[in-house]
């Protein structure tokens, strides 16, 4: 292939998918955050509550979507845990934690940030169009990094006299970043 053409095929792939890499970098940033803020919601109320909690060994998913219904939490059911004495419920636009020593705890009610929590779902989608369509993206983004290794001309901006230092590097990062953690 020509030169040119590579250079087209990289700026009309990075084009269509402007949008795509766009929201896919913004929300993953915001993933990367999401233990100290909630970007896909935001709290809309906090009530105290203060109930009284069987063992933990008589909690179960029942129990759980029960105590959510005596609540008043008419939403849909989530999930249940107990982890390190607080008993957590989740429901579809309500948290609940309790401590299990005192009984006491509260109900948060949130709203889905607009925009924010679209745009986060789709590193969570499991649908079957989504999964191939993310396929593709993904050769397209490969296909866009090594047409864009050709595009500079000869000259110390190349590939071949500079660019091969920083690819070299961007891929030592990760791998040693992945055995420091791993």
């Amino acid at each position: 292939m020509k030169k040119k053409t590579f250079r087209n095929l990289h700026r009309d792939l990075g084009y269509f998918y402007i949008g795509l890499i766009v929201s896919f970098a913004l929300s993953g940033l915001m993933m990367n955050h999401r233990e100290y803020w909630h970007p896909e919601k935001y709290t809309t109320e906090t009530k105290s509550i203060t109930v009284k909690l069987p063992a933990e060994s008589e909690i179960n998913e029942k129990f759980a979507e029960d105590l959510g219904n005596q609540l008043g939490i008419d939403d849909k059911f989530r999930r249940h845990n107990v982890k390190k004495e607080v008993f957590k419920i989740s429901f579809e636009k309500h948290d609940v934690e309790i401590d299990m020593k005192t009984g006491k705890g509260e109900i948060v009610s949130f709203v889905k940030t607009p925009i924010i929590s679209q745009t986060m779902k789709l590193h969570k989608s499991t649908s079957n169009f989504w999964i191939y369509y993310s396929d593709v993206f993904a050769l397209s983004l490969i296909i866009i990094a090594l047409t864009g290794t050709i595009m500079v001309k000869a000259g110390k901006f190349s590939f071949k006299e500079r660019g091969w230092k920083l690819a070299l590097a961007g891929i030592l990062f990760p791998l040693i970043f992945l055995f420091l953690l791993g």
